[in-house]
C-alpha cells in the first residue's frame, strides 16, 4: 500500500469541493431540502395525531381481576397496542434501555387501594413523540370506564404523568436527529454513486491512476468533504430547530461519533453502489433502491415503534436506523447503553461496507 500524502488529499478535496459547490442541485439537497422537510413535518406533527400508539404496561398487582380488567379495557380502546413488561424488571430502566415513549405502571397495591377508595397509576410519556397524547387519552378513557363501573363515576382511580426524558421535549426534538441522519445518508450516497459511475464511463479513474493521487487519498478527500458539509448541515438544522421551533434538544459531543461513522459508512456504500452499477442509469436505480427505504423506514420522520412488527424487524437491518437511533439516544433519551450498542453495530457495518467497496472499486482497471 502506498503512503498516504496529506497534500494530495487536500489538493483533490479543493478541486472536488469547488465543483460540488457549483452544483445547485447538490447544494439544494444538503442545505435547503432538510429545512423544507423540517417545516413540513414540524408543522404537521407538532400537534397531537390520531395514530395508534404503542403502550407498555407493567402490572405489579399480581394480575388481579381488577388490574387485568383495566388492561383489557385499554386494549379495547383500539387506539393503543398494549405490550406487557415483565414484573421482575425495573420499569424506568426498561424504558431507558428500550427507548420507550409511553409506559404505564400499575402498582402492587392497586386492587387494595381501589378497595380503600383511592388508587394511583403512573404514566411515563415522551412529549417528543406525537402518539404520546394518544396513549394518554386511552389511559384516561380506561380510568373513567372503571370509575363509572366501580363507584358510579365517583373517582377512585387516578393517574399522573411524568416525562421519560431528562427535559420536556417536542416533536421537533425528535425530528432533528432524523434529519441529520437523512443528510448523512443522502449527500454521500447519491453523489458518490453518480460520481463513481460517471468516472467509470469517462475513464477518469484511469487518468487519475497516472497522477500522484492514490485510491486511498481519493477516498479520504471525499470522506472529509462529506464530513464537513454534513457537519455544517447538522449545525444549520439544529440552529433552525432551536431559533424557529424553540427546540430544547440536548446537544452532546457524543453526536460526533455517529456523524463520523455515518458519513464513512455511506461514502463507502455510495462507492460500492457506483462500482457494481454497469451504467449511470443503473447506478441511479441502485442508489434509489438502497436509499429510499432507509429514508422512510429507519426512524427519520417518526419512531419505528408505531410501525407494524414485521416492518420494525425490517427497520433493524437498515444501517441508517442505528445512526438515527444513536443520535436520538444521546440527544433525547440520555440512553447511553443503547447508544453504545448503536455505535458498535454502526462501526461493524461501516467496516464491512468499506472492505467490500475497496475490493470492488478497482482504481487502475477502471
Amino acid at each position: 500500500m502506498s503512503r498516504v500524502k496529506v497534500k494530495n488529499i487536500f489538493a483533490d478535496l479543493k478541486v472536488y469541493g469547488k465543483n460540488y459547490m457549483r452544483s445547485p442541485t447538490a447544494v439544494f439537497f444538503v442545505f435547503i431540502f432538510p429545512l423544507i422537510l423540517m417545516l413540513i413535518f414540524g408543522s404537521i406533527f407538532s400537534g397531537n395525531g390520531s395514530t395508534t400508539a404503542q403502550l407498555y404496561v407493567q402490572n405489579l398487582d399480581d394480575n388481579s381481576n381488577l388490574s387485568s380488567s383495566f388492561v383489557a379495557v385499554l386494549n379495547q380502546t383500539g387506539i393503543v397496542d398494549v405490550h406487557m413488561v415483565p414484573s421482575t424488571v425495573n420499569l424506568q430502566s426498561y424504558i431507558s434501555q428500550n427507548s420507550i415513549s409511553a409506559a404505564l405502571l400499575i402498582p402492587a397495591n392497586f386492587s387494595q387501594s381501589v378497595g380503600s377508595g383511592k388508587a394511583y397509576l403512573t404514566y411515563y410519556d415522551n412529549p417528543s413523540v406525537s402518539t404520546s397524547g394518544v396513549a394518554e387519552q386511552a389511559i384516561s378513557f380506561a380510568v373513567q370506564y372503571l370509575n363509572n363501573n366501580i363507584s358510579h363515576a365517583h373517582p377512585v382511580i387516578f393517574f399522573s404523568s411524568t416525562s421519560v426524558s431528562t427535559h420536556a421535549t417536542s416533536y421537533i426534538d425528535f425530528l432533528i436527529p432524523g434529519l441529520i441522519g437523512l443528510v448523512i445518508l443522502t449527500s454521500p450516497m447519491f453523489s458518490m454513486t453518480y460520481l463513481v459511475s460517471s468516472y467509470k464511463r469517462d475513464k477518469i479513474f484511469r487518468q487519475l491512476s497516472l497522477t500522484p493521487l492514490s485510491k486511498q487519498e481519493w477516498f479520504l478527500s471525499k470522506f472529509i468533504w462529506y464530513l464537513m458539509i454534513s457537519a455544517l448541515s447538522a449545525l444549520e438544522i439544529i440552529a433552525v430547530g432551536v431559533f424557529l421551533f424553540h427546540s430544547v434538544i440536548s446537544l452532546s459531543f457524543l453526536m460526533i461519533p455517529f456523524i463520523l461513522v455515518g458519513v464513512f459508512m455511506f461514502t463507502s456504500l455510495g462507492i460500492l453502489a457506483g462500482s457494481v452499477a454497469k451504467s449511470e442509469e443503473s447506478a441511479s436505480v441502485v442508489g434509489n433502491v438502497i436509499t429510499f427505504p432507509m429514508m422512510f423506514l429507519a426512524g427519520t420522520f417518526f419512531p419505528i415503534s408505531i410501525m407494524p412488527l414485521w416492518l420494525q424487524a425490517f427497520a433493524h437491518v437498515l444501517p441508517l436506523y442505528y445512526v438515527i437511533d444513536g443520535l436520538n439516544s444521546v440527544t433525547i433519551y440520555a440512553n447511553y447503553s443503547s447508544a453504545l450498542l448503536d455505535i458498535i453495530v454502526s462501526l461493524v457495518v461501516a467496516a464491512v461496507i468499506f472492505v467490500l467497496s475497496m475490493l470492488k472499486f478497482s482504481w487502475k482497471e477502471e
